[in-house]
């Protein structure tokens, strides 16, 4: 992938410059799968944000921002979120970054944000060691523990839950299906369930007959929600025994707004932010404006009349 990169940044190099350090490797473990097309757009959206910078070069910055923003969404530091919003989705995604690095079989963590980006209050991203072409089981199982992560702290630190875990309990659900219908991980044995997915209309995969029994089918159901259970359990534990390092991270979530995987990290080993993020300093207010009699704008014109008042009209 990283020479597919380097192929795509050729024609970028004819409009701008790549700045000396740029580590394409980096880029192209976030990209994998991507169409030449795809990492053209991630180059030329990093040349237009370094030229909206005033930069003379690429960085690795502008190419990971380009990057984040064509996988996972726009920011949208514009949207306005309650502060009962932002603390649940501090901890919400402080459960899935703490397990994404304690758990042996996932992929690199990257950095973690509660800037709303796309359809996302927040998201936790990891960037994969290489192009993937399998699923192992122990990667499935950490893979599903990740995912219901966030529920977790979420319930833990605010006793509540809300609709932000949507969107896992689907990635969820979908993996553990494909474990016990498709993959054969699950005490059903080496048998694939699968009803395939060429069926596009509806009333034609409805008038195709099941090639299981209705008692398969509930075998299945419970296959799938024992699972799915046992992930969960096995992510509460773990975040119980780790409850102040999800804390810990919440905060600094809510306070920095976007970690990377090294802070995560920090935290976890040491029980604090050693090398805290550099915030970026907001530029200085204009002075205010001079209130000298020398740069005092001019008095309105005002027209000069007789002191009797105006002159009075000549007779017709």
């Amino acid at each position: 992938m990283s020479q597919a990169v380097r192929k795509s940044s050729k024609s970028t190099r004819k409009r701008s410059k790549i700045a000396e350090g740029v580590t394409l490797s980096v880029l192209a473990r976030g990209t994998p799968g991507y169409s030449g097309a795809e990492l053209a757009n991630v180059l030329n959206e990093a040349a237009l944000l370094a030229a909206r910078k005033g930069l003379k070069a690429v960085t690795m910055r502008e190419l990971e921002e380009a990057r984040d923003k064509v996988r996972w969404g726009k920011e949208r530091r514009s949207m306005a979120m309650s502060e009962r919003e932002k603390i649940s989705t501090a901890w919400h995604e402080a459960g899935h970054a703490i397990l994404n690095v304690l758990l042996e079989h996932t992929s690199p963590l990257h950095k973690v944000t509660i800037i709303p980006r796309g359809p996302y209050l927040g998201a936790t991203m990891y960037l994969p060691e290489g192009d993937k072409y399998s699923t192992q089981q122990k990667e499935a199982l950490d893979l599903l523990a990740v995912t219901m992560g966030g529920r977790i702290a979420e319930e833990m630190f605010t006793n509540d839950i809300s609709n932000g875990a949507a969107g896992d309990i689907r990635q969820a659900t979908s993996l553990a299906r494909k474990m016990v219908c498709e993959w054969g991980m699950s005490s059903l044995g080496m048998i694939s369930f699968s009803e395939g997915n060429e069926h596009v209309f509806l009333a034609r995969d409805m008038s195709r007959p099941r090639e299981y029994s209705e008692h398969t089918a509930q075998q299945i159901d419970t296959e799938v929600k024992r699972i799915i259970d046992e992930a969960y359990e096995r992510a509460g534990q773990i975040l119980e025994e780790r409850r102040a390092a999800v804390e810990l991270l919440a905060k600094a979530l809510l306070e920095y707004e976007t970690l990377d995987a090294s802070h995560v990290k920090e935290i976890l080993e040491h029980g604090e932010l050693k090398n805290p993020p550099i915030v970026e300093a907001a530029p200085p207010p204009l002075p205010p404006p001079p209130t000298d009699s020398a740069h005092q704008p001019p008095e309105p014109i005002k027209p000069e009349f007789p002191a009797g008042g105006l002159p009075s009209p000549a007779p017709a």
